[in-house]
């Protein structure tokens, strides 16, 4: 009889900045919206919401979820879901 092994894959999550101009993302699930202002992203560990100017995506790879992301980075914030329906419910309303 054969043994049936089982892997469980672990998705790390790591994040570097380098001198607020790059970002480079580990552990990203998917983008759910960006512009040249602000990504809204699903991490393994939470949502993020990274803000900024000129922002734009240097390299995407939706397979090991890399991102990595060039502009000038002035915020970088876990956010839980309730926080991210209120931000998104006061800017429509506005």
């Amino acid at each position: 009889m054969d043994k049936i092994i089982e892997s469980i894959s672990t998705v790390s999550h790591q994040l570097q900045i380098s001198e607020r101009k790059q970002i480079m993302l580990t552990g990203i699930k998917k983008i759910i919206s960006f512009d040249n202002e602000e990504f809204l992203m699903e991490s393994v560990m939470g949502m993020i919401l990274l803000k900024g100017s000129e922002l734009e995506i240097v390299k995407l790879d939706t397979h090991d979820g890399n991102v990595s992301i060039k502009g000038k980075i002035d915020s970088f914030s876990y956010v839980d879901d309730k926080k991210k329906e209120d931000s998104f419910l006061a800017k429509l309303f506005k």
